[in-house]
């Protein structure tokens, strides 16, 4: 990990310290998500069958799992990881279904009312990605709110193995949230499947999760297309940021950039501190800690593009944090709720030396899919409200519209709209000659 003093840089070595490892949108990668988006939409099932042999090296038998499989799947887990699992999903739901948005009605004014309904997203699709690891714990994140928002048709996608299966772990949690169809499809060619649709694979409104390059460019082209879909963020390569202090035990520091450091050679880590000897004995810590990890090839790609950076103070981190806008931030700090008021721009906020981020990312309740590469300055984390449309709804009274009407007229004229200034006053009108 580069080791750098932030106060002894200018603002173009700032901008460069803080810099993402080169991500989605060269040319050459652009280039081929085009290609492979354009072959699922004319080929479709024949397509993706071909995508699926070249890419995730399988020939399958069929796209869709079928009932079989689900049941095996939960006869193959470990009845530990299955308790587990449900376990994790108790408590997901029990905090989604709190923080969930509820319906809204008030009268702004005599004989006006204003409210909000809530209506579930008609077909969304998931992505659960498989490329170094299996994630089941993605699964989760976007099942349970998927469920909780009364999503009528959810569609998932996860890379099929060499022996053309799913994950076992996957297709249990599946299951488990009520997802009603999966595809043994990953890559750029199953966000192409689930945005246009194909003979199998239905066409969703709004696709979700996480994934490599190819998997975050291939959202942000069927996004930008009006015949594709909606996309709830830019999700691509993990990251962490932690901030830490002079008492911060190196060896729980260490570990939590590990835990984001194996994730993928794509991913990078952060520590800012104000303690010289801590980003020394931390580095240490880590050079250790990472030789003993069976994922020690992807971390150490992964460290290589990281930093531990000195700052003046524990004020000045926050600051720097938030210019870079991590998924994760982990305040590994005495006093962390001191620092929590000024965290204005962070995915998911990790506080105090227990709080490891892994907690987070399988079981604490909260979301881990989380907006990256900076966008955490305009973008929030999955929720119940993700799947879900805000429609607004008011109802006026002809007292109502005595006493609004004539405010409605004065900002029409202002922006002459004469139509909708008339929409009102013919209505006055009216309502003045007793018609």
């Amino acid at each position: 990990m580069n080791r750098l003093d932030w106060n002894g840089l200018n603002e173009t070595a700032r901008r460069q310290a803080l810099a993402r490892p080169a991500q989605s949108r060269a040319g050459e990668l652009r280039r081929g998500v085009e290609q492979i988006v354009a072959a699922v939409r004319e080929g479709g099932d024949t397509a993706l069958l071909e995508l699926s042999a070249k890419y995730d090296r399988c020939s399958l038998a069929a796209i869709e799992v079928g009932e079989a499989e689900f049941v095996a799947a939960e006869a193959a887990l470990d009845p530990a990881l299955k308790a587990a699992i449900r376990e994790a999903a108790g408590r997901i739901e029990t905090f989604h279904r709190a923080a969930a948005p509820q319906p809204v009605g008030i009268d702004t004014a005599p004989g006006v009312r204003v409210e909000r309904m809530l209506r579930p997203i008609s077909r969304v699709g998931l992505y659960v990605p498989a490329g170094t690891a299996p994630l089941p714990s993605t699964a989760l994140m976007l099942g349970i709110p998927a469920h909780l928002a009364g999503c009528p048709q959810v569609v998932l996608c996860s890379p099929a193995r060499a022996d053309g299966c799913c994950d076992e772990a996957v297709l249990y949690v599946a299951r488990l949230t009520g997802v009603h169809r999966v595809f043994k499809l990953g890559g750029a060619q199953a966000i192409a499947a689930m945005a246009y649709g194909t003979a199998s694979v239905p066409k969703c409104d709004k696709l979700f999760g996480p994934g490599n390059s190819w998997v975050t460019e291939a959202k942000l082209q069927v996004s930008g297309d009006p015949e594709g879909a909606a996309i709830d963020m830019p999700a691509g390569p993990s990251e962490v940021l932690v901030i830490a202090d002079a008492a911060a035990n190196p060896v729980f520091v260490a570990a939590d950039l590990l835990s984001q450091a194996e994730h993928g050679a794509d991913s990078q880590v952060i520590l800012l501190s104000p303690s010289p000897q801590l980003l020394d004995t931390v580095a240490a810590e880590v050079a250790r800690q990472c030789a003993a990890l069976p994922r020690r090839a992807i971390a150490e790609r992964a460290l290589a593009q990281s930093r531990l950076i000195l700052v003046d103070s524990l004020a000045q981190a926050v600051e720097v944090s938030n210019r870079y806008a991590p998924e994760h931030l982990i305040l590994q700090v005495a006093a962390p709720r001191a620092l929590l008021d000024g965290v204005a721009s962070a995915g998911s906020v990790f506080l105090g030396a227990w709080t490891p981020e892994s907690v987070g990312d399988y079981c604490s309740g909260s979301n881990h899919v989380l907006p990256t590469y900076g966008h955490a300055r305009s973008y929030s984390g999955v929720s119940v409200a993700s799947f879900q449309k805000q429609i607004s709804v008011q109802e006026v009274s002809a007292e109502g519209l005595r006493a609004i009407g004539p405010c409605t007229a004065t900002l029409a004229a202002a922006e002459q709209l004469e139509a909708h200034r008339r929409a009102v006053t013919l209505r006055l009108a009216a309502l003045e000659a007793g018609t």
